[in-house]
């Protein structure tokens, strides 16, 4: 497998020449054990063949896809992305008003005018950016008010807003966004401005997404059955039997292969590069960090807002409460001094009740003592009325146990 490209490209170094190259040169050696084994090992791994190299580095893409030396390359694979043929006309400056965080996230930004005035940016980003789809539109609308101003400065007079062509931005991600990921079989997405009643207008902006990453998911170990899988073969492989087979199924990029393993061999230039790309990865990785950090900040801000809205809710309910409990520890006193009033006079009534019970017990008492007089009363009034004696009616008045003994001798 260590020579396996190395049949193919005659002008790749062993790893034994490539170090000699290096340990020759004081600044080369610094400059190679500055970085980590394992960046160390993945250098000399590209440049040797035991792997193939990665076309997504930028000086590697951009000599691929130059548009002044081979323009070719380029309209080749726009006409696949495009699904029709086009030929460059010029390259154009890019985007002077990129915002210079971002740079660190495009590897390579070529701006290119078509022959029938339409402008194609092409990007390829090792990280994608949050809101992708924001961000390309507002790049997107950029590019359409340079072309206007270009066009209407050159017409002038004649100028007519038929003379506007389409903007394309096509977008190639290494790593694609989250949001790519929940559509893991489909990774070319394809957007353009449409009505929902069937009216067509030309409304001229134009984007192709590439997920390359999910792209070589879904063809790992596949065939390549097009020229358009070839050129994501291409950008996304750096396996050498996929090269192989890449290169035996589409012979001219071979040719692509060839210019940068030339590049390779300039030692310094490619250390040059890979260092490069090493700074590119970690501004990636940092500012990816930051896009996080600041989603994360985001979100808590949201939540405090949440809470601090909360808070207040439950001030405002703690301040009623408050002054509920006033008025019932109020209404609470008023009736705890009710209830003494009433357990001081209910203790009244009860000495009351008590001293009628008293009475009532003295009345029944001197009830019962007068019925008993009654009954004398009556007694001696029967024993009068039978017996009409006067003078035992006063002794059966004085002596009741004699007027039953003469009660007895009378009934006798």
């Amino acid at each position: 497998m260590t020579n396996r490209l190395q049949q193919y490209f005659p002008m790749i170094r062993t790893k034994e020449e490539i170090l000699a190259k290096i340990t020759d040169s004081r600044e080369l050696s610094g400059q190679f054990y500055s970085w980590s084994p394992q960046q160390r090992e993945e250098f000399l791994d590209f440049c040797s063949g035991v792997r193939g190299v990665k076309i997504l580095y930028d000086s590697f893409s951009k000599e691929i896809l130059n548009p002044e030396s081979t323009p070719e390359r380029l309209e080749d694979l726009l006409s696949l992305l495009i699904k029709k043929q086009v030929r460059i006309l010029c390259a154009l400056p890019n985007d002077t008003t990129r915002i210079a965080d971002e740079s660190t996230l495009v590897v390579t930004d070529i701006v290119v005018e078509l022959e029938d005035g339409s402008i194609a940016n092409v990007e390829i980003q090792k990280i994608g950016y949050k809101f992708p789809g924001e961000r390309c539109a507002c790049y997107s609308a950029d590019m359409l008010l340079r072309q206007y101003k270009r066009v209407r400065s050159a017409k002038k007079k004649g100028f007519s807003y038929e003379d506007i062509r389409n903007v394309y931005t096509v977008v190639l991600f290494e790593k694609s966004p989250v949001s790519f990921n929940q559509f893991p079989d489909t990774y070319i997405h394809t957007f353009e401005q449409g009505s929902d009643s069937g009216l067509q207008l030309e409304l001229l902006q134009k984007y192709i997404f590439i997920s390359l990453d999910i792209f070589k998911k879904n063809r790992y170990n596949k065939p390549i059955k097009s020229r358009l899988d070839a050129w994501l073969t291409f950008f996304s492989e750096d396996s050498p039997q996929r090269i192989v087979e890449l290169i035996g199924t589409y012979p001219e990029f071979k040719f692509m292969y060839e210019d940068i393993y030339r590049m390779c061999r300039n030692m310094e230039g490619i250390m040059g590069i890979f260092s490069e790309e090493l700074r590119i990865l970690d501004r990636n990785t940092v500012q990816l960090m930051i896009d996080e950090m600041q989603d994360e900040l985001n979100t808590l801000n949201k939540e405090a807002d949440i809470l601090r809205s909360e808070r207040d809710t439950l001030s405002t309910a703690c301040d009623t409460l408050n002054a509920e409990r006033l008025v019932l520890h109020t209404e609470c006193e008023t009736l705890h001094t009710e209830c003494e009033t009433l357990h001081t006079e209910c203790e009244t009534l009860h000495t009351e009740c008590e001293t009628l019970h008293t009475e009532c017990n003295t009345l029944h008492t001197e009830r019962d003592t007068l019925k008993t007089e009654l009954n004398r009363i009556k007694m001696l009034n029967r024993l009068l009325a039978e017996r009409g004696r006067a003078d035992d009616i006063v002794r059966a008045a004085t002596d009741e146990g004699y007027c039953k003994e003469l009660y007895m001798e009378f009934a006798i």
